[in-house]
């Protein structure tokens, strides 16, 4: 494979690694009741609302003007991606998310392989595109398993898996082993 190759591999890589986190939430939060959203399990925890807006803060602020602008935005209030009111609700949420991650679907696909070895910074502090690239998928993989994790308690035993159900890895591992003989 060639430098370019291994470039282009990494966006083509990295971009489906945060389409399947995304995925992953969004399994988690539509197993969740409206109320559910809004749910500590004490009073140092974030809820499931409170990490999708500090996710979708984070991503807008990262990834709007990506190669051009510092990564930490002017109008970003980090803290208050923390807080929430009475009267937000899960369509609020969702448009959020939603936003937020077009930004960084659309950053994502219009960089070229030679974009990863350009410079941007994050609250002032250089790195290449392929770090901050890591950074973030880093950053926001640890807040999906957060949600994964919130979701799964709260729905306990009404919880539906989102990968191989416990006890069938036997069992997925033969069904693919013969998908994978078939001509």
């Amino acid at each position: 494979m060639t430098p370019l190759d291994l470039r282009q591999h990494y966006l083509e890589e990295v971009f489906r690694q945060f389409r399947g986190y995304k995925r992953l939430a969004e399994g988690a939060i539509a197993q969740l009741k409206d109320e559910d959203l809004f749910v500590t399990l004490d009073a140092e925890s974030n809820s499931v609302a409170i990490l999708m807006k500090h996710i979708a803060g984070n991503l807008r602020s990262r990834f709007t003007d990506f190669l051009t602008t510092d990564g930490e935005k002017p109008d970003r209030n980090r803290d208050q991606e923390f807080e929430l009111s009475a009267a937000t609700t899960r369509a609020e949420i969702m448009r959020w998310w939603e936003q937020s991650w077009e930004i960084l679907f659309l950053t994502i696909m219009s960089l070229s392989p030679d974009d990863l070895e350009r410079e941007v910074t994050i609250r002032g502090e250089p790195h290449t595109v392929l770090q901050a690239l890591n950074r973030a998928l880093a950053h926001h993989a640890c807040h999906v398993g957060q949600i994964i994790f919130l979701a799964k308690h709260l729905r306990s035993a009404e919880w539906k898996t989102l990968s191989v159900p416990r006890g069938k890895s036997e069992e997925y591992n033969a069904q693919k082993a013969a998908k994978q003989k078939k001509p």
